[in-house]
């Protein structure tokens, strides 16, 4: 399935620091990863796009605000990349979040959605001691956004998968410096997986 944008409507993007790469302070409101990288690829005829990311959300932060800062702009389609700090804070602030409630959590931001979704896998590519453990945390969480897709109908770009292929010939720091946030050329890196599997080009 592949999606075709329509210029006269919206997309919005949703999500924790990946997503909002300083967006709240750039005058254009997309910051200066993967949702401004997508916006400029997809030249004049684009949708309008709009970056709600937002530094440290967890899936429970997002379903806070999805009324205001997600359904208000009535979307034509949505794309969620959250899961990440879920699974960090149980290791930086011994504050976990379990797969079931990172579950409840993220269907409550389907649920009222009526436009077609993509769900982002959040990826770590483990470049700091100790990240390697991290995969025991992320990983169920990893299994419920691709059941929720499936549930869903969904579109799912696996992040994940394809960005891990990816760090084993360029290296993870080469994607991700401290294998959360991408570099450059990891935003690349998502925005050309976004391209692929939504839009098929």
């Amino acid at each position: 399935m592949s999606i075709v944008l329509d210029p006269r409507r919206t997309v919005v993007f949703a999500g924790d620091s990946v997503t909002d790469c300083g967006r709240r302070t750039d005058p254009a409101g997309l910051g200066d990863g993967y949702v401004r990288t997508l916006y400029d690829d997809l030249g004049d005829n684009r949708p309008t796009i709009v970056n709600a990311g937002i530094s440290g959300n967890r899936a429970v932060d997002l379903a806070a605000r999805w009324a205001d800062d997600v359904l208000a702009h009535d979307p034509a389609l949505v794309s969620i990349l959250i899961g990440i700090n879920d699974t960090w804070r149980r290791y930086d602030e011994n504050d976990p979040t379990t797969a079931e409630s990172f579950e409840a959590s993220y269907r409550s931001l389907l649920d009222p959605l009526s436009c077609p979704v993509v769900l982002m896998e959040p990826f770590l590519l483990p470049v700091k001691d100790g990240q390697d453990a991290w995969r025991e945390d992320l990983d169920p969480k990893l299994e419920v956004v691709r059941k929720l897709a499936v549930e869903y109908g969904a579109i799912l770009v696996p992040t994940d998968v394809e960005l891990t292929k990816q760090a084993a010939s360029a290296g993870p720091a080469a994607l991700a410096g401290d294998g959360v946030h991408p570099s450059p050329a990891g935003h690349r890196a998502l925005a050309d997986l976004w391209r692929r599997y939504v839009l098929d080009i």
